[in-house]
């Protein structure tokens, strides 16, 4: 598979909103180590390589096991996420698949009962960028592969 263009190059002042919602995001009261595991699942969803390797990467690189990420895709039936987690996941995925055009009210009102307001605000801007990212990386065919850890870190600074 030949990718077809750079966006992250030639897209840059596009992309703007994008990398200052990641700034914005970076400083969100939810765990930075939630976020990627949230965008490490979308991603698998999604079916996005480019972010599948860049997020097991920096999940890895903060201490993520190597357990929690290959059962990522049953954390249903995997006795080792927690509530918050479970509650994110499953908000996630509903906000991603959008079954029904709907997000269910138990999934939402479970993720209104392990988040605040501003927690489910920011929690739901980041699912909703790393769906857009997802699209961008495969509409675009962005190899994956070749990430290095942190190397989208200055995005958010």
């Amino acid at each position: 598979m030949e990718q077809r263009l750079n966006f992250y190059q030639k897209g840059h002042n596009a992309l703007g909103g994008m990398y200052a919602l990641s700034q914005y995001l970076s400083k969100s009261p939810v765990e930075r180590s939630l976020l990627e595991l949230i965008h490490f699942r979308v991603s698998q969803i999604n079916g996005c390589a480019y972010c599948l390797d860049m997020h097991s990467k920096d999940l890895r690189a903060a201490g993520e096991t190597e357990q929690r990420l290959y059962v990522l895709d049953a954390w249903r039936e995997a006795p080792f996420y927690s509530d918050r987690e479970r509650a994110a996941l499953a908000y996630a995925e509903a906000i991603t698949k959008l079954t029904g055009a709907n997000v269910p009210d138990d999934v939402y009102e479970e993720a209104c009962r392990q988040f605040t307001d501003t927690e489910l605000i920011d929690l739901t801007l980041s699912i909703v960028q790393i769906n857009s990212f997802n699209r961008l990386n495969i509409t675009f065919r962005i190899k994956a592969g070749g990430y290095k850890v942190g190397e989208h870190a200055a995005l958010t600074t």
